[in-house]
């Protein structure tokens, strides 16, 4: 069994939690997450597997997006709700036009310090397990792209918004760093990923869902290699070609470099990519 499954992950579980489920329900060991949720979080995680698994750094990479949703006023350890409260702030008044302001200032390319409590490892360990420990390390800066933000709504305290953001972005951070840009502080009290790369809710299954179609013998909601990667198509023609490829090895292809799908007579047969005018095989062949 291979192939892709794109999961709504509901609220209260990990990601792994979400692997442990599908292993059992596929009856599949090689199973993978392409880009974690806090079990905070809902939304799309983009599961990979048997060979699939390959690809799942590829996907990870794809551009997210979120709606979020955040209060102001006070801040935890972990910069959500589910942290231990830290300091308050009791009076502030900021308007819609000044909330709006600053997180305009956001948008870019920026640097951003990840939370303590996240799964970044620092000398073998992650940083959370630290955190737990009751020990602050300094976190270096990362850069980050918040391609878009925008506000669905804004009382004075509470606030729900839009992100669109690059790989490796904290929501939970961006919003701990918005409430002191604002004077004052904010914390994460829910965060839902609507769109992982080309892949929206719409296309989503819930847990429930695949349990059932599984237990009725209908696998629909896996996707494929060929079709998920939406590559240009080239075919292998030479014979010759054709033993290089499937071995490893590169072929001569004068296209444009870049990744591909490959087939040998209008069979699919794999993701290649060309450089210098050779094709070789792209993790999955």
């Amino acid at each position: 069994m291979e192939g892709i499954i794109v999961i709504d992950k509901p609220i209260g579980i990990t990601s792994f939690d979400v692997i442990r489920i599908l292993r059992r329900n596929l009856k599949e060991r090689r199973i993978g997450h392409t880009g974690t949720l806090d079990p905070l979080a809902t939304g799309i995680l983009v599961i990979c597997v048997g060979k699939a698994t390959k690809l799942a750094q590829d996907i990870e990479g794809y551009e997210k997006e979120y709606v979020a949703d955040l209060e102001l006023g006070f801040k935890t350890d972990t910069y959500d709700i589910e942290g231990k409260v830290l300091a308050k702030v009791e009076e502030f008044n900021i308007s819609y036009e000044n909330f709006e302001e600053t997180l305009e200032t956001f948008k870019g390319d920026i640097k951003q310090i990840p939370p303590m409590y996240s799964a970044i490892k620092v000398d073998g360990k992650k940083l959370y397990e630290l955190a737990r420990e009751g020990v602050e390390i300094e976190r270096k800066a990362r850069d980050v792209s918040i391609k878009n933000l925008e506000t669905i709504s804004f009382d004075g305290v509470k606030a729900k918004i839009d992100c669109t953001v690059s790989k490796g972005t904290y929501i939970r951070s961006l919003i701990y760093d918005l409430g002191e840009k604002l004077g004052t502080f904010a914390t994460m009290t829910g965060l839902r990923r609507t769109r992982v790369g080309e892949e929206d809710l719409a296309r989503a299954f819930t847990l429930e869902t695949i349990e059932k179609m599984v237990s009725e013998n209908d696998f629909s909601f896996l996707v494929s290699i060929e079709d998920y990667f939406k590559f240009p198509k080239v075919d292998i023609e030479d014979e010759n070609d054709l033993k290089l490829f499937v071995n490893g090895q590169r072929c001569k292809k004068r296209i444009n470099e870049g990744k591909y799908r490959v087939y040998s007579k209008n069979n699919f047969i794999g993701l290649g990519e060309v450089t210098k005018g050779l094709l070789k095989g792209y993790k999955y062949y």
